[in-house]
């Protein structure tokens, strides 16, 4: 009976592939996935060292509903526990004795800013309500949607009210100024552009709707044993199903017949069959890549827009470090200057601004007893600005000084275990482009339907999913992406298998 089930082929074992194998399954698909890593996640992945564990890159994530819904929608049961942060995270400022803590609520997180920005309360209420308006206004008329065209996707952006078009053509910091004096102030509710891989002077002020997804919809989440037990359990789910995933098989070319393709092949010469292909690496690097388009070639590519890349340490610390919350942000004094310069390389990583992630502190059985895991994520140029990362070791030594300044604990004697990813290795490991930590950039020219498109533009039986097309970047986005993927099967097939009953 099995065989008489179409097959569906996915590439990459990332939150997206997972997550569309599970949905296809359960439109009577059977499954098979392939992977160039060792193991499945894609950068939802872990490393794990000498008694110590890490996320390896998301540490934690917003829009916990999507979760829930997506396991709801597909009937699986993945023993998870979701953990609500509150703090949020903390920020430290160079020119400050003690960090600012973010919380979920107003009133205490007016407190942090008393002295530096008169009226918070009501300033924040505003912004905040002003952002929580335009996610509500868009989410289900253009986030959460497939657009068969440009043309239609500029029609849904018409239905908008017209109060949100500013946010089209404002800069993220500069609507922080229409409300916000303070520079601490506008420095921390712009950390999130620093999530989509850019910086608040060139992301558009549309996406000051995650300052509301963080503080009032829905907050902060991670998971009980660490990011990794969410892909865990799905493989759990997946495996009961009977999926086969085979790793250390990296896709390099493909074979086609007018308007369908009729086999992958990998690094052996292996030709992997199927009747549906699915896609969850770069959307845009594979039609290059693997399938020669010249509108995605290296020139082509080079000249989009692109996410920092993330330089990645992995420390595992003797002893303990009560003072500092799970999430923390590292920040200089020249703010604009930094950001202004670092994408091309314009600035020096000596003193960086960066991110601290102490995941020991809600699963403190990711290191042995006494000890802390630590992550710490410097967003740097990608390949094309810099090439060269035999200077990491010096990098990584001014960054854990620096770390270690700032707070009062000296990290270096107390290091068991140090691993160091570079945007090189990014690349190498999971084919990210250039080692663009989340891909294409989220500029208005690159998001929607100006984003690679979920389904091939000539090959009718092959598709994207995940974070490099439609929606967007993000865990949740990835799940809405899975979703909408279906849905675009069965909008360009006419029809989907149904399991049988």
């Amino acid at each position: 009976m099995q065989k008489d089930k179409p097959k569906a082929l996915i590439v990459g074992t990332g939150l997206g592939g997972l997550s569309a194998a599970i949905r296809l399954l359960k439109e009577g698909y059977r499954v098979e996935m392939v992977e160039k890593y060792k193991q499945a996640g894609g950068r939802l992945n872990q490393i794990k060292k000498d008694g110590f564990s890490f996320d390896m890159a998301p540490t934690f994530f917003s829009m916990s509903y999507e979760f829930h819904d997506f396991i709801k929608e597909c009937g699986i049961e993945p023993n998870i526990k979701f953990q609500e942060l509150d703090p949020l995270y903390s920020v430290y400022f160079s020119h400050l004795k003690e960090p600012r803590i973010i919380y979920k609520n107003i009133e205490k997180l007016a407190e942090q800013f008393k002295d530096t920005e008169p009226l918070f309360s009501e300033k924040v209420h505003r912004y905040l309500d002003s952002a929580g308006q335009f996610y509500h206004d868009t989410e289900q008329l253009v986030i959460k949607k497939n657009f068969p065209n440009k043309l239609a996707y500029l029609l849904a952006l018409t239905k908008v009210p017209m109060k949100h078009s500013p946010k089209l053509i404002r800069s993220f910091w500069d609507e922080l100024s229409r409300y916000f004096v303070s520079e601490e102030v506008k420095q921390i509710f712009s950390l999130v552009a620093f999530f989509l891989g850019a910086t608040p002077y060139n992301t558009p002020a549309v996406y000051t709707l995650l300052n509301y997804t963080e503080l009032i919809h829905d907050g902060y989440w991670n998971i009980e044993g660490g990011m990794y037990k969410l892909v865990e359990e799905l493989l759990k789910i997946l495996a009961k199903e009977g999926v086969e995933i085979h790793y250390n098989t990296e896709i390099i070319g493909s074979e086609s017949k007018g308007k369908q393709i009729t086999g992958l092949i990998d690094k052996n010469g292996k030709r992997w069959d199927a009747d549906l292909y699915v896609i969850n690496s770069d959307a845009a690097s594979f039609r290059g890549k693997i399938l020669g388009r010249k509108l995605f070639s290296e020139k082509k590519l080079d000249k989009m827009k692109w996410t920092l890349a993330p330089l990645n340490i992995y420390l595992g610390i003797e002893g303990k470090l009560d003072d500092i919350y799970h999430h923390n942000y590292f920040l200089g004094n020249n703010f604009k200057e930094y950001a202004s310069k670092i994408f091309l390389n314009q600035i020096g990583l000596e003193k960086p601004y960066y991110y601290v992630n102490v995941p020991t502190r809600h699963n403190p059985e990711m290191a042995p007893p006494g000890c802390e895991s630590l992550f710490i994520l410097v967003p740097v140029p990608d390949l094309r600005y810099k090439p060269d990362w035999t200077d990491k070791h010096v990098i990584v030594e001014s960054i854990i000084k620096d770390l270690s300044e700032r707070i009062g604990v000296d990290l270096k004697p107390r290091i068991k275990v140090q691993t160091i990813l570079t945007p090189l290795d990014w690349e190498r490991t999971f084919n990210l482009y250039k080692g663009s930590g989340l891909g294409l950039a989220h500029d208005l020219n690159q998001i929607g339907a100006f984003r690679p498109k979920n389904y091939d533009e000539k090959f009718r039986n092959l598709f994207y999913v995940g974070a490099s097309t439609t929606p967007g970047t993000g865990l949740p986005m990835t799940l809405i992406s899975s979703k909408l993927l279906i849905e675009r099967i069965k909008e360009k097939n006419g029809f989907i298998h149904k399991k049988r009953v």
